[in-house]
């Protein structure tokens, strides 16, 4: 049987065109469902407090930093949205008083436009915000040498290859509300993808790019970051691929309950814990990978049942 078109771009694939079936059995799931879904290599960890939430999301830069030495340097990859975390990040750097001359950071991606990464003056700007937030931030005795903060650039090659300098412990992200990492959205449906999205293994030899985003993306874009102004929002972007995502020794995503909704994270959790890996969701394609981690702060899982107001 043919899938469905997308409900919401018809052009695109997106999570509108799993079968019925799928999405009426995850929009049942309750918070202790979710819980349950912890498998070998999917670990599922809640959180009661925002506080204990935040603060969880910074240590794992501690975490990743504090393996870091002049033989094995050691960075951690992250995300903006959220960013809720980094100012802890540098408080943390500071209080603990830990050396970063060896730790690497990557940033996940950029906005891509006129035919190059977006400066640092634009009011989109991914990298300005980690350091806005974060790198500015820490003492600069303990700060990471430049040359060991990676941003994805129009040409990725300067990017792709930091990714051998040192080793990536963990690569932390939020969730899109179309169910991307990242920008790794899903795919056009044109092509030889007509009929049905590339399989995992073929999406998976993805890596650092160039990408077209969901018309969904952006409208989540403009309403996070630009009130709601979705001209200001590029339609293309600069991502971290899966080929590094697979290089990173743990996946944490982080689900505070308002970047995706509620149907948004129990979805991409339950094809990761059940491995119904499919590009037209991006994020369960992690069901593939042998070390990711969902951290939801339990008061934001909400339900998925109609409440008119």
């Amino acid at each position: 049987m043919a899938r469905p078109l997308s409900k919401i771009a018809p052009d695109w694939w997106d999570y509108t065109t799993l079968p019925k079936e799928l999405l009426e059995e995850v929009a049942r799931l309750t918070a202790k469902d979710i819980e349950n879904l912890s498998r070998d290599g999917f670990r599922v960890v809640m959180y009661d407090s925002l506080e204990d939430f935040w603060l969880a999301e910074a240590l794992e830069y501690i975490e990743a930093w504090k393996q870091a030495t002049p033989d094995e340097p050691v960075g951690i990859c992250g995300p903006i949205g959220p960013t809720e975390q980094l100012p802890l990040v540098a408080r943390l750097v500071n209080a603990l008083e830990l050396d970063l001359k060896h730790a690497h950071f990557w940033g996940m991606d950029e906005w891509y436009l006129d035919g190059k990464e977006v400066p640092e003056s634009h009011p989109l700007s991914f990298a300005r915000t980690d350091k806005e937030l974060c790198f500015n931030r820490i003492r600069p005795d303990l700060r990471m040498p430049e040359a060991n903060l990676h941003f994805p650039a129009a040409d990725p090659t300067e990017y792709k290859n930091s990714w051998r300098k040192a080793r990536c412990a963990i690569m932390q992200g939020g969730q899109g509300e179309i169910k991307h990492w990242a920008f790794n959205d899903p795919p056009k449906r044109e092509g030889k993808y007509v009929d049905n999205p590339p399989s995992p293994e073929e999406y998976r030899q993805l890596a650092t790019r160039v990408v077209d985003l969901h018309p969904l993306t952006l409208v989540q874009n403009a309403r996070t970051s630009g009130g709601g102004n979705i001209p200001l929002v590029p339609s293309q972007a600069i991502t971290v691929g899966p080929v590094e995502t697979w290089q990173a020794g743990r996946v944490s995503i982080w689900h505070p309950g308002w970047h995706d909704n509620a149907f948004g994270i129990r979805l991409t959790a339950f094809m990761i814990s059940k491995r119904i890996p499919d590009a037209s969701v991006p994020m369960s394609l992690l069901a593939d990978h042998p070390n990711v981690q969902f951290n939801y702060y339990r008061p934001g899982i909400g339900t998925c049942e109609t409440d008119m107001h």
